[in-house]
């Protein structure tokens, strides 16, 4: 059934995105910060654009957000223009930012004194996976909102998981980014150490990746990283972004991450040599001397 959907930000992921809940026949509107990139997604998809999160928000019976970190968020959500100012009782709430869990828990609070939903729903996949509508969801909060909102957020999810209580789905995409830390750098060293030992590395991976060692890291990145090619998914500067939530949020739970820390230091290296904007895979970039 048809419904009221409003989508704000139109990044990298959140721009098929809404481009998806567009095609499955929903009435989406787009807010985005630069409204150049509103009216592009309006000449690929059917819908309409919003000059602000709260006139985007007027009268939707499903809200999604995809920004940057905790202080975007809180400005589309609690800010002067913010989603707050118009959100309907009923209506449930999906964020599919990847930020603290504190500020999931803070929404969900929010959302329950004023008589509508939310959801922490963070998403994993990367740009490739929103394009494809193949991304992986995992949500914190009610069973009722869930059950509501499940249809429209499997229109660009192949798996989704109530994963328990608001903020779960953020601790649950902490997990996600510690465990892609460290096979990265596993993977990195591996490739690394192979062609140093004048391996056919394209022949290597072949025969190990139907072993123990195989991972998606592997599957799809290892080519471009023997190919010294990184463009092709999640930037270093948001992996950053989230390990450091990972890494707070590991110092109040008192929970060891001596891998990630020193990945995180790695993906610093990479930075300081212009990799801000190359996708995670660029780890074995700093091996190359």
């Amino acid at each position: 059934m048809s419904c009221k959907v409003a989508f704000i930000g139109l990044g990298v992921m959140g721009y098929p995105m809404a481009g998806y809940i567009s095609k499955a026949g929903h009435n989406v509107t787009v807010y985005n910060r630069t409204t150049a990139k509103a009216d592009k997604w309006l000449t690929e998809c059917k819908g309409a654009k919003a000059e602000t999160p709260a006139k985007a928000a007027d009268g939707a019976d499903f809200i999604f957000t995809c920004v940057g970190n905790d202080n975007d968020l809180r400005e589309v959500t609690f800010g002067d223009n913010g989603i707050f100012k118009t959100i309907k009782k009923g209506a449930v709430y999906i964020d599919n930012t990847t930020a603290s869990a504190t500020i999931a828990r803070e929404i969900y609070d929010y959302a329950k004194k004023n008589g509508f939903g939310f959801l922490d729903a963070p998403v994993s996949g990367g740009q490739a996976g929103a394009e494809n509508g193949a991304l992986t969801v995992m949500i914190g909060g009610d069973q009722e909102d869930f059950d509501k909102a499940k249809d429209k957020i499997d229109c660009y999810s192949k798996k989704m998981k109530l994963l328990g209580k608001a903020g779960n789905g953020q601790l649950a995409k902490m997990v996600n980014q510690i465990c892609i830390g460290g096979l990265v750098q596993a993977l990195s060293e591996g490739i690394n150490f192979g062609i140093k030992a004048g391996l056919n590395m394209e022949d290597v991976i072949e025969v190990i990746s139907k072993g123990a060692a195989q991972s998606w890291q592997m599957d799809n990145r290892y080519k471009t990283m023997i190919d010294d090619k990184f463009e092709f998914g999640f930037a270093v500067d948001w992996m950053r972004k989230d390990l450091k939530i990972a890494l707070d949020e590991a110092k109040k739970n008192n929970s060891l991450l001596p891998i990630t820390e020193i990945v995180d230091q790695y993906y610093g290296d990479v930075q300081k040599l212009g990799g801000n904007r190359w996708d995670t895979s660029s780890l074995i970039r700093r091996l190359r001397k």
